[in-house]
């Protein structure tokens, strides 16, 4: 993973950054940090029908002035719609808000019990009329993807979940890469409460990075594909500014040692 134009190939041959863009709660400042992302070499933005900006993010792809085709645009079916069975309904919206003729990746925001195959059907079709280019989740442990396995014909292309230093889900990311599934950090750098370990800021004193970015190379080289969320220019910067170096194993493997299991979202209790 040598630059931002690095991709992963997905499980039905679509190519995906392997570092984006978040814009979970950018608020009125989610259109102009877009734009200034992709004007900056980003080609993944990642949005949600939950987020409330979707209709933000559609018009800052059209304002960026990079082709549509270049642009890896994800967003998600959020819980309420599931378990009201308007999973078509809320694919519709997120499709007139972002005012787009297709999304690349739609995926299942979190996995509500009782309706993983209903809501999982409804995807396949999304992607059969090709109103997708590939279908995942998020949030999904390893019981919810042999749920789908089983109720569903289409694996997902992604899991997007919850990883950092101080949760890392070695575990997950493993169970997802065997299963063909690429592994995609919500809250990379954990909602910065890992950035004070004395470990990251020393590999940020060797390395000339921020331990901001010493994260987002360990989650790179691990193969799962980031995406920080920030409307400061300097930051968004500076977060695709990972791929000139590398940690060694053994920098990885004390990277893995903060874990301390601290969970901002427990998939197994959503009452959201």
């Amino acid at each position: 993973m040598k630059t931002m134009k690095s991709r992963v190939i997905l499980n039905n041959g679509v190519e995906m950054p392997i570092l984006g863009l978040g814009v979970f709660e950018s608020g009125e400042n989610t259109a102009p940090a877009v734009r200034y992302a992709l004007e900056n070499g980003y080609r993944l933005i990642d949005t949600a029908a939950f987020y409330g900006n979707e209709k933000e993010v559609g018009r800052a792809v059209k304002d960026s002035g990079v082709p549509r085709e270049e642009i890896f645009v994800t967003t998600k079916i959020w819980n309420d719609m599931q378990r009201e069975g308007r999973q078509r309904e809320s694919f519709e919206k997120s499709l007139k808000a972002l005012d787009l003729d297709y999304v690349d990746l739609y995926l299942v925001h979190w996995p509500i019990p009782g309706k993983i195959g209903e809501t999982w059907k409804v995807l396949e079709q999304l992607y059969e009329e090709k109103l997708v280019r590939a279908i995942g989740v998020s949030n999904f442990l390893e019981h919810h993807l042999e749920e789908l396995s089983i109720k569903g014909n289409i694996a997902p292309a992604v899991n997007q979940f919850e990883c950092h230093p101080h949760l890392i889900r070695k575990e997950l990311r493993e169970y997802c890469k065997s299963c063909g599934i690429v592994p995609e950090a919500w809250s990379p750098l954990g909602r910065g409460e890992a950035l004070a370990e004395p470990l990251l800021q020393e590999l940020g004193r060797k390395y000339d990075k921020t331990p901001a970015q010493i994260i987002l190379r360990y989650h790179v080289q691990n193969g799962v594909a980031p995406i920080p969320k920030s409307v400061h220019p300097e930051r968004i910067i500076q977060n695709k500014e990972v791929f000139d170096f590398a940690l060694t194993p053994e920098e990885m493997a004390d990277i893995e040692k903060l874990d301390c299991g601290s969970m901002h979202g427990d998939p197994d209790h959503v009452d959201w």
